[in-house]
């Protein structure tokens, strides 16, 4: 039997490529812009961003599925629509300085990080932060500043912020991120029960707090001292 050359492999691997490529410009049209993402510099983004590369390597054919995929550690990687939403909610800016909750996969960070000047990424599982700082490392992405600790909490020493967005739910929006957030800014985060919450956006202004409830979600629990309490089934 006649063996075949690496010239072949490698047109396989560029077929792929090529294929999930092709994919994700799809998905960009279909699954966002059709259904009502028009932020350009945010469909951008996502045009720009391998989300296969965020998951288990046996699970890249579902990449670019309008749906969340488990990501191992009981966590989930975000439906794209969902995470579209949630960042076209927050309207972020060039000059904005954002902290992301629950970055997990750091695929949200990831896109984030295109759109604004700087993004503080916190996750209290600290090998998928580990996992997540390592491949933003290697799609060259240097504009993101990661740590674990419970981000119910914030990030004090990094405040304020021009935006708060959460990949976890809350039973309701944690007290320091009110204080942590800039006049004017906005927190975008799922509250409600375990198992079904409201995105909702919480706009500051001046002295008042503007909250405004978009959509039906389901997302993990938010795990920490302003959170929920971590129980058995919450441990990796």
């Amino acid at each position: 039997m006649r063996r075949r050359s690496s010239n072949y492999n490698t047109g396989v691997m560029a077929s792929s490529e090529d294929q999930l490529a092709a994919a994700r410009t799809r998905m960009v049209r279909r699954h966002l812009r059709d259904r009502g993402i028009a932020d350009e510099r945010i469909l951008a983004a996502f045009a720009a961003t391998p989300r296969e590369r965020f998951l288990p390597p046996e699970k890249a054919d579902q990449a670019y599925g309008d749906f969340p995929i488990p990501i191992g550690l009981g966590q989930t990687i975000s439906q794209p629509y969902i995470v579209a939403e949630m960042i076209q909610q927050m309207r972020p800016q060039p000059h904005h300085r954002v902290l992301d909750v629950g970055s997990g996969s750091g695929y949200q960070t990831a896109i984030l990080a295109r759109l604004v000047d700087h993004v503080y990424a916190v996750e209290r599982l600290d090998a998928l932060r580990r996992s997540a700082e390592a491949l933003l490392k290697e799609l060259g992405i240097d504009n993101v500043t990661f740590s674990t600790h419970d981000g119910s909490g914030g990030w004090p020493e990094h405040a304020p912020f021009d935006g708060i967005i959460s990949g976890a739910a809350s039973p309701d929006v944690p007290v320091s991120w009110r204080e942590q957030l800039v006049d004017g800014g906005r927190i975008v985060l799922p509250v409600g029960p375990a198992y079904s919450q409201d995105l909702r956006v919480v706009e500051k202004r001046g002295d008042r707090w503007i909250e405004t409830s978009v959509c039906g979600v389901r997302f993990v629990k938010l795990i920490g001292r302003e959170a929920w309490p971590q129980d058995n089934n919450d441990r990796p």
